[in-house]
């Protein structure tokens, strides 16, 4: 344990709680951020069987068990009710390598965030007539150093990137519609995309599935993604379909499509979406390089 004094981040002792655990335990906690992480590793580098389960999962089961108690205790109780009932699956986690370069990712998308503000700021400023020279001026150099952090990071992380999947991030980059920052980031957040067996399974992740909401002959709700995924991922698709249905062959095809049937522009738009990521994903699994004369040989039953 670390001094209290200490201006670190302490890490949390977990000694004594794997104590009370043996080779059959098998742990089951909920997702609470970036909280569970500590415990949750620590476990994994103890060779303990783990499950992180979605917390909302849990708190529907919750709710539906009427408890009008609310504490650590009780909820544990009800999570371990929980897990006697689920199909529970073994968490993964992420490799060193994938953490640092989720980390760079983050702290790019907050940088991103900041220079759009100080931007935002810096023409507010000259829109006055008179503005202060003082303000412009630190204005100006905040922006010219947060280039530079911008710059920094994004070189290492395309380091990083490159020692494990250069091969892909290459290939990626023959895509219409996808540039290279794009496939960067579509490495990252897909972690290669190692963890995923099927395009379907990946737009699924990326929350870009449809919800349909029908019942009897009143409720005839339109039909909406879901939304229940990596929003980052989501956001980085929804940059890239402009591109992709002006320039790539196969979006093209598919929003002309749609918007022939009479479909609205933003339902084409989110289906462009789609047709990228598994494009993405066929490239990457293939070891093949984007062809635009391409035809799949599979025939759907």
């Amino acid at each position: 344990m670390q001094p209290s004094d200490s201006k670190a981040p302490k890490k949390l002792d977990y000694t004594y709680f794997k104590k009370l655990l043996d080779f059959n335990s098998h742990c089951v906690m909920e997702a609470t951020g970036y909280y569970h992480y500590q415990l949750a590793y620590y476990l994994q580098e103890n060779s303990v069987v783990l499950s992180v389960e979605n917390p909302l999962s849990l708190k529907r089961f919750i709710q539906m068990k009427l408890s009008k108690i609310k504490t650590d205790k009780s909820d544990s109780k009800l999570i371990c009710e929980y897990t006697k009932q689920a199909d529970l699956k073994l968490w993964q986690g992420n490799s060193k390598h994938q953490l640092e370069c989720l980390q760079m990712t983050r702290l790019l998308s907050i940088y991103t965030k900041q220079s759009t503000m100080l931007k935002n700021k810096l023409h507010g400023e000259v829109v006055l007539g008179h503005p202060s020279k003082l303000v412009v001026t630190s204005l100006k150099r905040s922006l010219r150093q947060l280039k530079k952090e911008i710059d920094t990071i994004e070189e290492k992380l395309l380091l990083l990137v490159n020692e494990v999947h250069k091969d892909v991030l290459t290939r990626l980059k023959s895509i219409p519609g996808i540039g290279k920052k794009t496939s960067l980031m579509l490495v990252v957040l897909t972690d290669g995309f190692d963890r995923f067996k099927s395009g379907s399974e990946l737009c699924s992740y990326a929350g870009l599935t449809p919800i349909i909401r029908q019942s009897g002959s009143s409720v005839n709700g339109r039909a909406r993604i879901s939304k229940i995924g990596n929003q980052k991922l989501r956001n980085l698709l929804f940059m890239c379909r402009f591109n992709a249905y002006k320039y790539n062959k196969g979006c093209k095809a598919i929003y002309d499509r749609i918007v022939a049937k009479g479909k609205r522009k933003k339902l084409a738009l989110i289906a462009v979406c789609n047709k990228l990521l598994k494009q993405a994903f066929a490239i990457a699994k293939s070891g093949l390089i984007y062809d635009d004369t391409y035809r799949s040989t599979l025939v759907k039953n």
